[in-house]
């Protein structure tokens, strides 16, 4: 058992002496010290100081039904005294797993009936482009391997999802990318738009993948993989005609679509799953993070009925985690959809709380001088900060923009997050009017303060 008493000072020494922290530069750890977060309720959390910080990111885009959740907890405990773990290798299964596979087929498109479980968004990846490739195998097209993503999307750290991602600094820490993995421009209208209408950019974005389809030969694309919105990568939201032609261009040349519902997942988008928000009829559907809105690490792959029939006649599955479908995980996960669903959290994104994110959002455009966009939806948004709105000029990186605004909003209780010359922002489903009146409070003398900086 952990001691709660230690002074932070002793926590960040600890910390600094023997963890190994994401998506962090070690040094700073080491010279400034980590951020002690040591209680939650709703939408705050508290740092081990008492200070009380709004988290407008949900954790890592997660803690959808906010923290402090009794009934999730309790179905932790429960289950955990009735069955701690089993595996479902070799025909074994236990309820948890059984009923939260039911469940999950209720929620997702009717053609997606049959789950593989997970422990992460990216373990999901990972199965997903074994089940692809397999599934190709299987009917005798043994070269369909490539599989097409996008620039600034992001699909898990492991090998397979950072490579299936678009993040150049991630593919530099172990030297680029699988040679069947390629990559095209992300859908981002604002910033590469210019003379175009957001429709007429999205067509022409979109057939950027049949371009690179017919590049490679479709007898070798096996499939393309995209997230509804980009999430980690600033919360790009596509024309509306992007997805259709995405769709079309993959039944013509027969490419397996790969829905990325980690984010954009159990309402985040005012539906249930972002491809039903944006009319996407997916092939696989990777999800996880408010799948049990982070109380415990559990993910699912969704998969297409015509998918599951080729990989069920293929005979032995040579796939699977020692924690897929860990009982305990599962029955938080299924605590966790009664909350979503009994809470009518879904609905209330889509008719309440998201339109009222947005339009507060918005006056930050029309008021700050170095907001150019709000792109999002739902309770997922990013500010794109620039320092001249009619040219549409990022700021560079020795500006150093996003991190300024990021920690001067931290400084004043909020977190948020900077993605770039970004701002981004992903509040728990249960955020308040009142939570975001506060946020967009913070966040404006923020962007003032960045401005200033900016000479702006």
């Amino acid at each position: 058992m952990f001691n709660p008493q230690k002074a932070t000072g002793e926590w960040q020494t600890l910390d600094a002496r023997h963890h190994l922290h994401s998506f962090t530069d070690p040094k700073l750890i080491e010279s400034e010290g980590s951020r002690i977060i040591v209680r939650a309720e709703g939408s705050t959390v508290w740092d081990n100081d008492g200070r009380e910080i709004l988290d407008c990111m949900a954790g890592l885009w997660c803690v959808n039904i906010g923290y402090g959740r009794r009934e999730l907890s309790d179905a932790a405990a429960a289950q955990m005294a009735l069955l701690p773990y089993y595996n479902n290798h070799f025909q074994s299964a236990s309820p948890p797993m059984i009923e939260l596979a039911a469940r999950l087929a209720g929620l997702t498109p009717d053609t997606i009936n049959h789950f593989a479980f997970a422990n992460s968004g990216s373990e999901a990846n990972d199965a997903i482009a074994r089940l692809a490739r397999q599934f190709w195998q299987l009917q005798g097209r043994v070269t369909k391997r490539t599989i097409i993503s996008r620039t600034m999307a992001y699909h898990g750290s492991t090998v397979m999802g950072s490579a299936l991602g678009g993040m150049p600094h991630m593919h530099a820490m172990d030297g680029g990318v699988s040679n069947e993995v390629v990559h095209i421009a992300h859908p981002h209208w604002y910033l590469y738009g210019e003379g175009l209408s957001r429709d007429e950019f999205g067509l022409k974005a979109a057939r950027a993948l049949e371009d690179k389809i017919l590049e490679l030969g479709a007898e070798n694309v096996c499939a393309f993989i995209g997230e509804p919105v980009q999430g980690a990568g600033g919360v790009i939201d596509p024309p509306s005609t992007y997805w259709p032609e995405i769709q079309r261009i993959c039944k013509q040349y027969d490419i397996l679509l790969i829905a990325d519902e980690v984010i954009c997942g159990f309402g985040r988008t005012g539906s249930w799953f972002g491809s039903q928000t944006l009319g996407i009829q997916p092939d696989f559907m990777p999800m996880a993070k408010g799948l049990s809105s982070g109380y415990l690490p559990v993910a699912a792959v969704g998969i297409h009925d015509r998918v599951y029939n080729v990989l069920a006649d293929g005979g032995h599955l040579a796939h699977g985690y020692t924690y897929s479908g860990h009982p305990v995980a599962c029955a938080v996960a299924l605590a966790n959809i009664d909350i979503i669903e009994n809470e009518g959290l879904v609905a209330r994104v889509r008719d309440d709380i998201g339109p009222y994110f947005m339009a507060a959002l918005d006056k930050l455009v029309a008021s700050s001088p170095i907001v150019g966009e709000r792109r999002g939806i739902g309770m997922m948004a990013a500010l794109q900060l620039v320092k001249n709105k009619d040219t549409r000029e990022l700021p560079t990186l020795t500006d150093n923009a996003g991190i300024f605004c990021r920690d001067y909003c931290y400084n004043e209780g909020l977190i948020v997050r900077a993605v770039g010359p970004s701002i981004v922002l992903s509040p728990p489903l249960i955020y308040t009017h009142a939570e975001v009146d506060q946020t967009v409070d913070i966040l404006g003398r923020a962007l003032d303060a960045t401005a200033k900086k900016l000479g702006v």
